[in-house]
């Protein structure tokens, strides 16, 4: 099994930047594609983006393309989520999350992934 921290949220303005980072352990994730979730308050948890194993893949949600970029240094068993021009509608809970069925397509949903982090908290204030 392999266990995701996240960590780097907090509260920022409208218009700053953030990265968050999911530190993996228990297992080398090169051989995980990888994502990152987010839940609002009342809101369901919704897919931000995710990267192929090599990093050579990324998709990501309509709502962050330009703005986010996500990406992994897998010597360090690490994914990162660089978040610039921060919005009040990007506050939520970020998770990360691992995917190891080992398939070419890269996942956007839910339950695509076997292994979640317990999120941190990204508050952008207007």
């Amino acid at each position: 099994q392999v266990q995701l921290v996240e960590s780097g949220g907090g509260l920022v303005q409208a218009g700053d930047s953030l990265r968050v980072s999911c530190a993996a352990s228990g297992r080398t994730i090169s051989n995980y594609h990888m994502g990152w979730f987010r839940q609002a308050p009342g809101k369901e948890r919704e897919f931000v983006a995710a990267i192929s194993r090599s990093g050579v893949r990324t998709k990501y949600a309509d709502s962050v393309k330009g703005r986010f970029t996500i990406s992994r240094d897998n010597a360090k068993n690490t994914v990162y989520l660089q978040m610039n021009s921060l919005k009040p509608e990007d506050t939520a809970v970020y998770y990360c999350a691992a995917d190891s069925s080992g398939g070419s397509y890269l996942p956007l949903y839910l339950a695509d992934y076997e292994y979640w982090g317990q999120g941190t908290q990204v508050t952008v204030s207007s």
